[in-house]
């Protein structure tokens, strides 16, 4: 397991290494309406491919970014990396420091090994099924708190969220219910604030499997709980969420989501 979690560090760094290095250098397009895509994203994910490629090759990964990766010769491969190469690009164009670079690895549904990389603090959490959360090489420990009205949250809305949708009336009651709430951009930093104490609870109806496999393993590794909205085990395919410190406050933020007027 440690060779897997050294390699999920080692290439989470070397993307974050790209996206210094493409740092006021990069164009910018439109993937679609409010989701913007860069060089750097490119770049960041080439090269966090072909590090782990050269050490498993035999290996699956599948990244963010839709560009000609060789699949490996083994398809039928238990292993699958999972890679966001650039998480948070738009805070990352208008140089707002809350951007990351977050890799994982599957055996077969199980997410095992994980580090997210935030290049703008050098800041790199990382977890295993066999070791705790860390944060540059400390434990983690989620916060104790157990009364929403006390949490600091964060939320995550949809990229091209509707006015009357359901999201928005609930992230609304969530500024009701908690002490307050925050939007901050990057789904992986998310779960790693929650992981560490920064944050007591994140929820999100609207992710993939690339802006939440290696945090969401950090988060339980460091003592909180990560379910779905019915407080069930998260489904790796639709994967909305609920993180928290703990059983106790995940349960009034699920309730207070799934709030009915």
């Amino acid at each position: 397991m440690k060779e897997y979690l050294d390699a999920c560090c080692h290439a989470a760094r070397a993307g974050g290494q790209q996206l210094e290095a493409w740092r006021n250098k990069f164009t910018t397009r439109n993937k679609s309406k409010n989701d913007l895509v860069t060089d750097a994203d490119f770049a960041s994910q080439q090269a966090i491919h072909d590090y782990l490629y050269e050490r498993f090759p035999d290996h699956r990964f599948v990244g963010e970014e839709n560009i000609d990766l060789p699949m490996t010769g083994n398809t039928q491969s238990e292993f699958l990396w999972i890679v966001d190469p650039l998480d948070g690009t738009l805070n990352y164009v208008h140089q707002l420091p809350f951007w990351s670079v977050s890799v994982a690895l599957m055996r077969g549904e199980q997410v095992i090994a994980g580090a997210v990389y935030d290049p703008w603090l050098d800041e790199l959490y990382s977890a295993s099924l066999e070791t705790p959360a860390k944060l540059n090489g400390n434990l983690l420990q989620s916060s104790a708190c157990e009364k929403i009205e006390d949490a600091l949250l964060i939320a995550s809305l949809p990229t091209n969220v509707q006015r009357d949708s359901t999201d928005i009336a609930d992230v609304v009651n969530l500024f009701c219910t908690a002490r307050s709430v925050r939007r901050l951009g990057s789904a992986a930093l998310n779960l790693c604030y929650v992981a560490a104490g920064r944050a007591d609870g994140y929820w999100a109806t609207n992710l993939k499997l690339w802006d939440m496999a290696a945090g969401w393993l950090i988060v339980e590794r460091a003592g909180g709980v990560v379910t779905n909205l019915a407080g069930d085990p998260i489904d790796l395919d639709r994967p909305a969420l609920v993180a928290s410190a703990n059983a106790t406050l995940g349960k009034q933020i699920r309730n207070a989501v799934n709030w009915v007027p």
